[in-house]
């Protein structure tokens, strides 16, 4: 065949697809992560197409540039899954997330659209980029005081995307979430009472983010706090007078008294 016969074709074939009107169209809502070979629905029963129309008019599933997550099984009259879809990988937080394509046939040519809506399931948990976070603190820090989180992450949407977040122990801070303008979250962790090096050099926290989804999934990150000293503790004797007795004939460096 000619580049030229081959162009030829390819144009006639859209000026058919041009001036055929969509004949009909279906709508379908399935489960990411569907095994490979499930079925979508019963394309021929939904369109009241012909087992036999489908074999004689060559029908065929076309997408445009994207790629092909469905299949048409002529024998049969149904839709099938052809590649496992990972509804993250396919749209990332964009909601509704769907496929939409065309079922074509020829003699005569006619064309039918349909809409595959990928539903996200809770395949991901809420992770943070960093396993530990750290913060050096000064005793002499009051009351009020605020240090801002990493927050979680969670390619899940909806419910079953990230939902709260809890600090334990809360013995030192407490937990503020706060919404942002552009609908991810603030997190800062509030000192409630003064720490005190003296008495604890170290603080050990767990930062646990929660999802909505049934079962509930979450993730954790420890935050390690180090209290850095302050001169508030003023240098104290044992007693108020000491006594001591030595010979006037001790050498230089004699211990007076311990």
């Amino acid at each position: 065949m000619s580049d030229r016969t081959m162009v030829r074709q390819v144009l006639l074939f859209i000026c058919l697809l041009s001036l055929s009107s969509v004949r009909g169209q279906v709508s379908y809502s399935i489960p990411e992560e569907m095994p490979k070979g499930s079925l979508v629905g019963n394309i021929a029963q939904d369109l009241g197409l012909d087992l036999k129309r489908l074999k004689s008019g060559k029908a065929r599933i076309y997408t445009g540039d994207s790629a092909e997550y469905i299949e048409l099984n002529k024998e049969r009259g149904v839709l099938l899954i052809r590649e496992r879809i990972d509804r993250e990988a396919l749209c990332g937080q964009t909601t509704p997330c769907a496929l939409h394509f065309q079922i074509i046939l020829e003699n005569p040519m006619e064309l039918y659209s349909v809409t595959v809506e990928i539903m996200d399931v809770n395949d991901n948990s809420p992770s943070f980029k960093r396993a530990e976070m750290q913060f050096r603190i000064s005793e002499s820090a009051v009351s009020g005081a605020k240090f801002v989180l990493e927050r979680a992450v969670d390619p899940d949407v909806g419910v079953n995307g990230l939902q709260s977040y809890s600090l334990n122990p809360m013995d030192n801070f407490s937990l503020k979430v706060q919404n942002q303008p552009d609908g991810n979250k603030m997190i800062e962790m509030i000192l409630q009472k003064p720490l005190d090096r003296e008495k604890q050099e170290q603080l050990s926290l767990v930062l646990i983010a929660v999802d909505g989804g049934d079962p509930r999934l979450s993730g954790s990150a420890q935050i390690n706090i180090i209290v850095l000293d302050v001169n508030d503790n003023a240098p104290v004797f044992t007693q108020e007078v000491y006594k001591a007795t030595i010979t006037e004939d001790s050498p230089k460096g004699t211990a007076v008294t311990k």
